[in-house]
Order: C-alpha cells, then structure tokens, then sequence
C-alpha cells in the first residue's frame, strides 16, 4: 500500500492540493517519471510495476482534467541511469548491459539526457504535448528482440 501511495497517489494528491489552492498557471506542466516495468514484466520489478501503470493512468486522467484549464501533465520513462540511489537495485550491471545491447543506439541514457527531456516538456517548446510517457531509453522500449539476434 505504501508503494502505491508513494509512486501513484501523491501525484493525484499534490495535483489535486495544487488545484484546490489555485496554484497551477494557465500553461502550467506537470511531470512524473515512470518507468518501462508500469508497461511490461520486468523481472524482479513486480510490485513497482503496478505502481508505475497506476500512475502512467493517473497521468493520463489528470491531463484529461486539466487541460481544459491549459495545465499540461506528462510522464518520462526512463531507461536505467546509474546512480547513486539505483545502486540498490540488484543486478543493475546486469541491467545496464541489456539495455546498452539491445537498444539502438547501443548505450545507456544518461542523466543529463533525462534532465534535458523535462527541461522540454516544461516549456512551452512542449505546448501541444500532454497525457504522455515519454520513454527516454535509448529506443530499448520498442525492440521486440535484440538487433544482434534479428541480424542472424
């Protein structure tokens, strides 16, 4: 329960508190980061990735009731970053390889690539974009096998 409220519910909560108070500007945006277990099975991702789909939904209704009022909301799936914090995932090299080896581009995403996609769906570069996840993964997200394998 305390993983749902966390990656799901305070969204709703702090939209909802943020509304209430008349805080959003017309033009406001609002952004989450989710993550590609809320779409398919990761291994060992279990109980997050049904928080990450609840809040990618959430994402979407809040959109829906908001943009009437010009308030963009909008999510970024990121690929694995290696942090400090995500040092406590176990087999994050393991991870990192994968997705270096099956993404098009053959790297990782880095931190500053993330930052740099919030940085545009916070502006008004971004003003036609709302009730999306965004996946910053380096195209990981959209291969159904890996490019070595497809080539044999």
């Amino acid at each position: 329960k305390l993983a749902m409220e966390i990656s799901a519910y305070s969204l709703l909560a702090v939209c909802g508190a943020a509304k209430k108070r008349d805080l959003f500007n017309a033009g406001a945006s609002v952004l989450t980061l989710s993550y590609f277990g809320g779409e398919e099975v990761i291994p060992g991702y279990n109980l997050m990735g049904l928080c990450k789909a609840a809040l990618e939904c959430g994402v979407r209704y809040l959109a829906s009731e908001l943009g009437p009022e010009g308030i963009r909301v909008n999510a970024i799936s990121a690929g694995p970053v290696k942090t400090v914090s995500a040092q406590g995932v176990g087999d994050l090299d393991q991870m990192l390889q994968l997705y270096s080896h099956m993404a098009p581009m053959r790297r990782n995403i880095t931190a500053e690539e993330v930052g740099k996609t919030g940085m545009f769906l916070m502006s008004d570069l971004a003003s036609g974009i709302t009730a999306e996840v965004l996946h910053v993964d380096c195209g990981f997200s959209k291969m159904g096998a890996p490019p070595a394998a497809m080539a044999e």
